[in-house]
């Protein structure tokens, strides 16, 4: 499979990652190859995956079978303009990230918020695409290692599209999610929840003092 991962952060650079671990082609998106290959941390970690290419994202969308949103979630909007909607319809958008708000400092807030979502607003602005929203309430390490966190922890995944999220769920057990410890919320609404969670994971790490942990919902699997 071609993913196109946009953004070169290093939630980024982590999915794509484990996506070249997986075997599968990785081409990394961003508005300006050339200033990215000129950051010493990009470089360094290009120079690690050389099989990763890197494509301003119009190119990069068009290249990728699947995408990955791992962009700021301020600038996502953005971002999958330059992407141009003519290589975005009919593809799966896995939606990673949050709509956090520095304007205000740290900790951020989120903008939208409460009858919004990222999620929304995407699937909103670009209809063609099939948005899944999932993986945003953790470290990006967490993400890809689910067993940095001891036990069974839960990812969330939302999106109106079902074809879509049962392909995002083969996603999730490649990178070694076990099927109940996935949870369907529903609808892209849903996402509203999941980024919401963002004020007290921030907190939590302010707390704990580290990023390996997680949200466990205990009981989700119950039947009768």
């Amino acid at each position: 499979m071609r993913y196109a991962v946009l953004g070169t952060g290093i939630v980024g650079r982590t999915v794509a990652a484990r996506l070249l671990s997986l075997g599968h082609e990785v081409v990394i998106g961003t508005r300006d190859p050339a200033a990215t290959l000129e950051r010493t941390e990009y470089a360094t970690w290009q120079q690690a995956h050389a099989a990763a290419g890197l494509a301003p994202f119009a190119e990069a969308a068009r290249l990728g079978e699947v995408l990955v949103n791992a962009t700021g979630g301020q600038v996502s909007v953005a971002a999958l303009t330059d992407a141009d909607a003519a290589h975005l319809d009919g593809k799966i958008l896995i939606d990673i990230a949050n709509p956090l708000d520095f304007s205000r400092g740290f900790p951020p807030g989120l903008e939208p918020v409460d009858s919004d979502s990222l999620g929304e607003l995407i699937q909103r602005t670009f209809p063609g695409l099939r948005v899944v929203k999932t993986l945003n309430t953790m470290n990006c390490q967490v993400m890809v290692d689910p067993a940095r966190v001891p036990g069974d922890h839960t990812v969330f995944l939302s999106g109106e599209d079902a074809e879509a999220k049962k392909a995002v769920r083969e996603l999730l057990y490649s990178f070694d999610w076990r099927e109940h410890t996935v949870i369907d919320l529903g609808g892209i609404e849903t996402a509203r929840g999941t980024e919401m969670l963002l004020p007290i994971w921030l907190r939590l790490m302010g707390t704990l003092g580290h990023t390996d942990f997680n949200f466990h919902i205990q009981g989700a699997n119950r039947t009768e």
